[in-house]
Order: C-alpha cells, then sequence, then structure tokens
C-alpha cells in the first residue's frame, strides 16, 4: 500500500523537478472523450485562468492525505460537484501559488502560512466554463484544521491518496454532465462515497501516475 507521507512527498517532489508529467496521458483515463487541451485552446485561445490547491499533508497515522470538497448546491456549472479548493485569478494575486492559497484559505480555511508549495501539475481545461485551471501543489506537515466556508462549501473530504493509488482505483458508472440531460458511463474516483469525476478526477489521474511511476524507480 502506498500511503506513507513523507515517501509520497519525495515522490512527488521529484517528479515535480524532474519536469517530465504524465500530463495528457493520465488526464485521458478520466475523461476518455475530452479535447484535448491544445485543440480546446485553439477554439478558445483567451480562456479564463484558475487555480487550485493540491495539498498534501499527512493524517493522525502519518498517511498522506490530500484535501477535496463538496460545493454547495446552487444555479451553475460546477453546482454540487467535488474540487480541489481553488477559484478564478484575481489582478491582486501576484502568482498562481497566490491565487490557489488565497482561495484554499477562504474555503476550508488553510493556514497558507504552513504551506510549502513545490510545484505544478499540468495545466487542464474545462470546457463548460472556459476556465485554464493550474493546479498548484503545496505540502504542509502537520494535518490542517479545516474550517469551511458554508456560503461556498457543503463538505470537506479528507481523501487518503492510497484510495487513489489503489490497483481497482477507477470506475465506471452513468453520470449526467451538466451540459447534457442524458447519462454517460464515465470514469471516477470514489472517495468516501463522493464521486469524483471531470476535471478534478483528471487531476488526481496524474498525480496518481506520477507517484506509481516515481515508486517504480
Amino acid at each position: 500500500m502506498i500511503n506513507g507521507f513523507d515517501s509520497i512527498v519525495n515522490k512527488v517532489k521529484q517528479a515535480l523537478e524532474d519536469g517530465v508529467l504524465p500530463d495528457e496521458i493520465a488526464h485521458q483515463k478520466l475523461s476518455p472523450n475530452r479535447p484535448s487541451r491544445l485543440d480546446a485552446l485553439k477554439a478558445n485561445p483567451s480562456p479564463r485562468l484558475s487555480a487550485v490547491l493540491v495539498l498534501l499533508f499527512p493524517d493522525d497515522d502519518g498517511k498522506a492525505n490530500t484535501v477535496l470538497m463538496e460545493r454547495n448546491t446552487y444555479n451553475g456549472t460546477h453546482s454540487g460537484q467535488v474540487s480541489f479548493p481553488g477559484g478564478k485569478c484575481e489582478d491582486y494575486d501576484d502568482s498562481f501559488a497566490s491565487t490557489a492559497l488565497r482561495e484554499a484559505n477562504e474555503e476550508v480555511g488553510t493556514d497558507t502560512s504552513a504551506i510549502d508549495v513545490i510545484g505544478k501539475l499540468s495545466d487542464v481545461y474545462i470546457p463548460p466554463s472556459g476556465f485554464l485551471v493550474k493546479p498548484i501543489v503545496g505540502v504542509t506537515t502537520v494535518r490542517p484544521s479545516f474550517v469551511p466556508d458554508p456560503r461556498e462549501v457543503q463538505t470537506i473530504i479528507e481523501t487518503p491518496l492510497s484510495l487513489i493509488t489503489d490497483d481497482n482505483a477507477i470506475r465506471y458508472k452513468k453520470i449526467k454532465f451538466s451540459s447534457s440531460p442524458v447519462k454517460v458511463k464515465a470514469p471516477y474516483f470514489d472517495v468516501h462515497g463522493h464521486t469524483v469525476w471531470g476535471a478534478t478526477a483528471m487531476m488526481l489521474s496524474e498525480l496518481r501516475e506520477l507517484i506509481l511511476t516515481e515508486m517504480k524507480r
């Protein structure tokens, strides 16, 4: 089982330093019918920019986790979906990391002073909203005391990375896409009963692939 915090963090750091990421090879495993990022950006060369925080932290048993959140239900594209903490880049943000840290602090109450940013995963384009998302990877050595923003967050989901790296982690079921009334069979991760699919699952898939690749070295 791959779950030790120090081991996971070292593997992720090494992969990010090497700069060779699985990128769309991993993305396509969790969104096989989505257009490539290159094609999407040709159609929309000026996407809106956002950043999310892929936070790595230990649980009380020293096992590696990340944090996801279930958004509140509202009249919008991503209503009720599970995502990483994050949001739109603002003019006053001086970097994508600043956006990710600010949004994480606002949404799930993370202490940004305790987080070490170690790099980023590959960009993900989200067609329904026209956002190009920058997944920023951060590390904290102490389990955070999460405080959800009640306006935006329904549930905080502490996610053991062992769930994502398990051999049978990728599952399939019919999921209703926001742009269609028809349910389509799609890949997803099950995290404590929460269905994680779409862009968030694509980011988790890349994290999964780079960890598994580094573990084989």
